[in-house]
């Protein structure tokens, strides 16, 4: 096959992982799932739907005449939004007046005109208040007749993280770390942190307001995952919250001063959400999906000589379980030819969850799925299993997901490691670790969350 060169190499660690287990099956995993992670490039998306010509702007199907536009901005938010961002400085180049986008610790690159600040996720910090302090200044100084893009995407609530008066970064900080800690879909951690924001709920396109709001985002499919939600209507209420903290017993646990907020929240409107953009001049964008993900992804497995199946950009849920399940459907093709014939790829997106207790150890979804499907899936010499998270963080770990095989529970049993142990213990990093099994990519660019690859050889 024609190999992806290591100039071209998404994962960085590739060799590694073709030093033991079944190299040929992983090599085309790793081959698959770069592709797909390159098919959901937000630069090359933002490229695609806008476009200049002479006076003329195009985004998406709207068109705008800049002879009559004062002023264009760009701000911007996620793990997706510098890609975003350089781009629109590519287009527009001097007609950018002014802009800044807050972007991960560890991924800052410079811009000529638009100011890129780096901040802590999924942890805000100091940089994330400073950031998004910055992009609200920018919002409202925005007028009738200027443009203001907004490069929403994953990671924008940690990363422009601006409290309301009167509560302290340092309490938003505890109750995120509770939040994340407890199981929590990502539905209902947003649902309390826009009512603990100053840009969430879509009150950074009411602030941009009279000036037109732009959104460029990353359309995940994903119900439950309304990334760009500083720039959408907000169904959500501060009684929301307040449930979601009590459904998950973290009502009693949090500051009290978050308590007072959001109990007072209740009775004065004027600190809720935005529910409407009824009047509000306001678009939105996707320049990246699972869709072309999974898609790039069919079309590279094609090009290998695999029957690609994409079957589904929403599968969601506990990742161990989910493991379980392609794994049983990967044996049945082994055994039983169905329901696709081998040479086949299983492809498909969506978020998975853990449910980390207090005493967990360290991992994410993708990790703790391709150990589940392999301890599920047994000794084989026909199947390979390559799952990702494609922002290259998966979890709370620098490590974007992992890759398994048929020789995975034999070499696990050889040196000792008891999956089913590790994996009770939500500690997949540290067993994927030992097999030599994680993979690195660093910062991708994109977050249009999970990506999974199965390959059945004949």
């Amino acid at each position: 096959m024609t190999k992806t060169s290591n100039r071209e190499r998404i994962v960085k660690n590739y060799q590694e992982l073709l030093a033991h287990g079944q190299k040929k099956l992983r090599e085309t995993a790793l081959e698959i799932i770069q592709a797909g992670i390159k098919g959901a490039d937000p630069g090359v998306g933002t490229h695609e739907a806008v476009k200049l010509r002479g006076h003329n702007l195009l985004v998406g199907k709207k068109e705008y005449d800049l002879r009559h536009i004062n002023h264009i901005y760009v701000v911007g938010a996620g793990k997706g939004a510098f890609p975003i961002a350089e781009s629109l400085e590519k287009i527009l180049g001097s007609r950018i007046n002014q802009g800044v986008v807050m972007v991960k610790r560890g991924e800052k690159r410079r811009l000529k005109r638009i100011e890129v600040i780096e901040a802590g996720h999924p942890i805000p910090d100091e940089n994330s208040v400073i950031g998004a302090t910055k992009i609200l200044q920018i919002a409202k100084a925005a007028g009738e007749g200027d443009l203001v893009f907004a490069a929403i995407t994953g990671g924008s609530s940690a990363l422009a993280a601006l409290p309301p008066e009167g509560l302290k970064l340092e309490e938003i900080q505890k109750l995120t770390d509770m939040l994340l800690k407890s199981g929590a879909p990502i539905r209902d951690i947003n649902a309390v942190r826009k009512h603990l924001s100053q840009l969430g709920g879509g009150l950074l396109v009411s602030h941009i307001q009279p000036a037109e709001a732009i959104t460029l985002t990353l359309d995940t499919r994903a119900k439950d995952l309304p990334w760009p939600d500083m720039c959408l209507p907000d169904p959500s209420t501060f009684q929301d919250a307040i449930d979601v903290l009590n459904y998950y017993d973290l009502w009693n646990s949090i500051p009290p001063s978050i308590k007072q907020y959001l109990s007072d929240g209740r009775e004065r409107p004027e600190l809720e959400t935005v529910k409407s953009f009824e009047g509000i001049k306001a678009t939105m964008t996707s320049v990246a999906s699972p869709s072309g993900a999974c898609e790039a992804a069919a079309k590279r497995a094609e090009e290998l000589g695999y029957n690609p199946a994409i079957l589904s950009t929403h599968i969601d849920g506990e990742a161990a379980i989910i493991g379980i399940c392609l794994a049983g459907i990967a044996q049945e093709i082994v055994e039983k030819k169905r329901p696709f014939s081998p040479p086949c790829v299983l492809i498909s997106g969506g978020e998975m969850k853990v449910r980390v207790a207090d005493k967990g150890g360290t991992g994410g979804p993708n990790q703790e799925f391709v150990l589940s499907f392999a301890e599920q899936l047994g000794p084989t010499h026909k199947v390979c299993c390559a799952s990702v998270d494609t922002d290259g963080s998966d979890g709370p770990t620098d490590i974007a997901g992992g890759i398994v095989d048929g020789e995975t529970v034999i070499r696990a049993k050889k040196s000792n490691i008891n999956i089913t142990s590790f994996l009770k213990n939500h500690n997949s990093s540290a067993a994927l670790k030992m097999l030599g099994d994680t993979i690195i990519t660093g910062h991708t660019g994109t977050n249009i969350v999970d990506l999974r690859v199965i390959l059945i050889d004949d």
